[in-house]
């Protein structure tokens, strides 16, 4: 089981290598590049506390200097393990480098990478999340007057906003936002200087290794830092993913059930990567993206469940669980079904001429017939129900649309319905019966907070415009947290070689 997870969440991180994840104009913040922050830390605390030599610090410089450099140029070593950097420090300048080790070991330092590597993952991944959850809020707003069939057990419910159903899937993914923003914090904690799990007698200067590497706090606890915490952070991001491969893929089924009608009100624009042609049939548009996408938000949710699996009894201080590429594997994957999706979003046709000619071939406008008897004239729901199940019964056996039903049948059916307590003639007008039946009309006199009728719409509308607002400055200010951080340590680590 393990091996297999880990094969397929390194098969992922390869198939995934074009999201461009880290694109930007720095080192690629790997394992190796997180060694070197966390010598350059080292050096620079051990020796300005007065731990180490000051006369030191020229070598350590050249040292950590030499082998990064090194690592940076086409096919140079890039060790991810602390036992295979060390050894590059030691060729490089001997062995008195070595004296940075102490109040270390590659158990906190290899902690304290994967927690930065995958503070890194998620801000890509709330970065993609991001964009996608702000596109349909913007096709919200220009759906928000769109009538359409919404569908509960697979079967036609009641009419809708198109704009109203897409701002609640965007409310799915402004949680997973949230989540993503609540594990942050969690994650955003430097494990440097518990050494393996209960500290060390060498005072390194724990708050002092965060700040330079770009974390908000340390993990408190020296047993959890290495032994527990590494081990459900991978899990925990793990959860997000598989909610946010959950909300693909339901999105992309509510389209696909579109294309095994004749007529459908929603497809995807044809040609590109949107649709392909059968080899045999002449007549089929094959919505390979939608296809697609929906096959590697299974695949995603298998790497986020995967995650826990890989966690699941074993004793502390075990690695099955902490090895950084395949979280990161299963957070690209996460990217690449978000960005997918972004994809579809925009490739969508909707007919809201068919849409509607659907609602009116049915009768997904009945339950407003109770409504309205409840709310205007006090007659129990129930009984009202009743009338209207009634009416749909009658309809489909004479097989009569809503809007053509004749209005001397529905007075008939209410007086043999409603009996006893109740008047028997219908309090209705022929009118009010009509307008109850027009899925425009029902969506545009509702009532409730949080539903589809325009002044709730506008205000959800700004509502979800500024959440996507705040998120994106929430990303680009943890961003800019660790790139000053970092700088921070670069100008103290070059005064090392200065000999200062």
């Amino acid at each position: 089981m393990k091996f297999s997870i880990c094969t397929l969440a390194a098969a992922l991180a390869l198939s995934f290598t074009a999201l461009q994840v880290h694109a930007q104009t720095r080192p690629a913040r790997d394992e190796f590049f997180w060694l070197g922050e966390i010598n350059k830390a080292s050096a620079v605390i051990n020796i300005d506390e007065g731990l180490l030599d000051r006369s030191m610090g020229p070598l350590v410089y050249s040292g950590i200097t030499k082998v990064l450099v090194d690592g940076g140029k086409p096919g140079g070593k890039r060790p991810t393990n602390v036992i295979t950097f060390e050894p590059l420090l030691i060729d490089a300048v001997g062995p008195q480098i070595t004296l940075l080790h102490a109040g270390r070991s590659s158990q906190d330092m290899l902690a304290t990478l994967r927690s930065a590597i995958l503070r890194d993952d998620m801000l890509a991944l709330a970065e993609q999340l991001n964009k996608t959850t702000g596109t349909l809020v913007k096709l919200a707003d220009k759906h928000k007057d769109t009538i359409v069939p919404n569908y509960t057990n697979g079967v036609a419910a009641q009419p809708n906003s198109y704009g109203h159903y897409l701002l609640g899937i965007a409310a799915g993914l402004d949680r997973d936002a949230q989540r993503i923003r609540e594990a942050y914090v969690r994650i955003d904690r430097s494990s440097m200087g518990t050494t393996v799990l209960n500290g060390t007698s060498w005072p390194l200067n724990r708050k002092r290794m965060a700040d330079y590497l770009g974390f908000a706090a340390t993990v408190d606890n020296a047993y959890d830092a290495s032994q527990v915490s590494s081990v459900d952070e991978p899990v925990e991001a793990g959860a997000i993913v598989s909610a946010i491969a959950l909300h693909a893929g339901m999105f992309v089924e509510d389209v696909m059930a579109q294309y095994s009608q004749a007529r459908p009100w929603i497809l995807l624009r044809e040609g590109g990567e949107n649709t392909y042609v059968s080899s045999a049939m002449p007549q089929k548009r094959n919505p390979g993206l939608l296809n697609s996408t929906r096959r590697d938000a299974s695949t995603t949710l298998t790497l986020g469940i995967g995650a826990a699996l890989l966690a699941h009894n074993i004793p502390a201080g075990m690695s099955d669980a902490k090895d950084a590429k395949p979280t990161s594997a299963m957070i690209r994957s996460a990217i690449g079904v978000l960005g997918n999706w972004d994809k579809i979003l925009g490739a969508l046709v909707v007919d809201p001429e068919r849409a509607l000619e659907e609602l009116n071939s049915d009768w997904t406008a009945s339950q407003e017939l109770a409504d309205v008897l409840m709310r205007r004239y006090k007659l129990p729901f129930r009984v009202g129900h009743h009338f209207a199940s009634e009416v749909v019964e009658y309809a489909k056996a004479k097989n009569i649309k809503p809007l053509d039903f004749p209005y001397v049948e529905a007075q008939r059916i209410y007086a043999e319905t409603v009996k006893g307590e109740f008047a028997t003639a219908l309090p209705m007008s022929e009118a009010e019966f009509r307008s109850s039946l027009d899925p425009a009309a029902i969506v545009k006199n509702r009532q409730t907070a949080g539903g589809p009728q325009l002044k709730e719409m506008d205000r959800m509308l700004r509502e979800s415009t500024k959440r996507v607002a705040e998120q994106e400055a929430w990303i680009n200010a943890r961003r800019a947290d660790v790139s000053i951080a970092l700088g921070r340590l670069d100008s103290a680590f070059e005064k090392l070689g200065a000999g200062r």
